[in-house]
C-alpha cells in the first residue's frame, strides 16, 4: 500500500530535521556555555588598571634660599674659667668659690637676614623620600652679654673680703650650615620632610672677667689701723677670631614641584653649637628658597 502524498510530505520533513540535528549536535555539545560574567565583561568591556604614579623627586638637586635668623647666646659661665685661672691658689676661688659666680647674662638675642644655598641628593621608594643635604647660610649677628656687676662680702679662713666681680662678653656668628639627613613623604606635588644632623659654623668671641676687692682681718671696708687690709685684683680676658663652631640640627619643611624639574621650598631649622670658651649659642631660622632637580 502506498502511502498518501502529505504522509510522505510529512515524514520527509521530519526525516530531514532529524538530519540537521544529528549534524549540529557535536557543535553544540562542545561550545562553551555563556555566563553572568562573560554577558557581564561584554557589556562593560575589559578592566585595566594602571600602576600607582608619584611625583618624581629621586636624584640630584640643588637650590638658593633667603633666611631670616634668631641668634641666643648663653654668657653665664663665660666668666669661669677666667677668675678660676687666675685665683687658683687663694681661699677665694677654693673656698668661696667666686670664680662660679654669674655677672654675665644667660639669654643675650640678636636678629640676622641672610642668603645661601643648598644641594642634595635624594633616593624615592614609591611616596618615601630617604636622602641627604648640605646646606649653607651667610647671616652676620653679633650678641653682647648682658653685665650685672656683683658686690657681695664674705668670710674666707677667718678673714673678711669685699668682692667686686664683673665682666663683658660678645659672639659673632657670620656663617653657618649643616650636614643633614632626610625623610619625606610624598603628597601629590608636596614633599613634606623632617632631618637632623651636623651643624657647623664659623665665629668670633670676646671675654673679659675681673674680680678685686679688699681682705681684712677685721670689718670691710678698712683702714691700715687697727686691721690689716690687702687690696687684691684677679680675672683676665680671652678672644679668638674665625673659630669653628659645632654642634647639631634638627627640623623640617616641604617642598613643592612646580614643574617637573623646579620647586619652591619653606623650612625652619634649630641649631645648637657645643660651648666655646664656655658660651653656648643656639640659632633659629626660618627659610624661602626654590631649587632644580637634575
Amino acid at each position: 500500500m502506498i502511502a498518501p502524498v502529505d504522509e510522505r510530505a510529512r515524514l520527509m520533513r521530519w526525516a530531514t530535521c532529524a538530519a540537521i540535528v544529528c549534524a549540529l549536535a557535536p557543535s553544540l555539545l562542545l561550545a562553551p556555555r555563556a555566563s553572568a560574567a562573560d554577558l557581564d565583561d561584554a557589556l562593560r568591556g575589559p578592566l585595566t588598571v594602571g600602576p600607582a604614579t608619584f611625583t618624581r623627586w629621586s636624584g640630584f638637586y640643588a637650590g638658593g634660599q633667603f633666611d631670616y635668623s634668631s641668634g641666643n647666646t648663653d654668657f653665664s659661665k663665660a666668666t669661669q674659667p677666667l677668675i678660676a685661672n687666675s685665683g687658683q691658689n687663694l681661699a677665694l676661688v677654693n673656698e668661696a668659690q667666686i670664680d662660679q659666680w654669674t655677672p654675665l647674662g644667660s639669654n643675650s638675642n640678636a636678629n640676622a637676614t641672610g642668603w645661601g644655598g643648598f644641594a642634595g641628593y635624594n633616593t624615592q621608594w614609591q611616596d618615601l623620600i630617604l636622602g641627604i643635604e648640605a646646606n649653607y647660610t651667610h647671616a652676620p649677628f653679633k650678641t653682647v652679654a648682658t653685665n650685672t656687676p656683683l658686690d657681695r662680702v664674705v668670710g674666707v679662713g677667718g678673714n673678711t673680703d669685699s668682692v667686686h666681680e664683673t665682666g663683658s662678653g660678645s659672639l659673632s656668628i657670620s656663617d653657618f650650615g649643616s650636614l643633614r639627613g632626610r625623610v619625606g613623604y610624598v603628597f601629590n606635588n608636596f614633599l613634606p620632610y623632617g632631618f637632623a644632623g651636623l651643624a657647623l659654623g664659623r665665629g668670633s668671641y670676646a671675654i673679659t672677667a675681673d674680680a678685686s676687692g679688699q681682705q681684712s682681718t677685721g670689718s670691710v671696708p678698712c683702714t691700715p689701723a687697727p686691721g690689716t687690709c690687702v687690696d687684691y685684683d684677679i680675672g683676665g680676658s680671652t678672644s679668638k677670631s674665625n673659630t669653628l663652631l659645632y654642634g647639631f640640627a634638627v627640623g623640617g619643611g616641604f617642598d613643592m614641584a612646580v614643574t617637573q624639574n623646579i620647586f619652591l621650598r619653606g623650612e625652619y631649622e634649630f641649631i645648637q653649637f657645643a660651648p666655646v670658651a664656655n658660651i653656648t649659642a643656639t640659632i633659629s631660622s626660618v627659610r624661602a628658597g626654590a631649587g632644580f632637580k637634575f
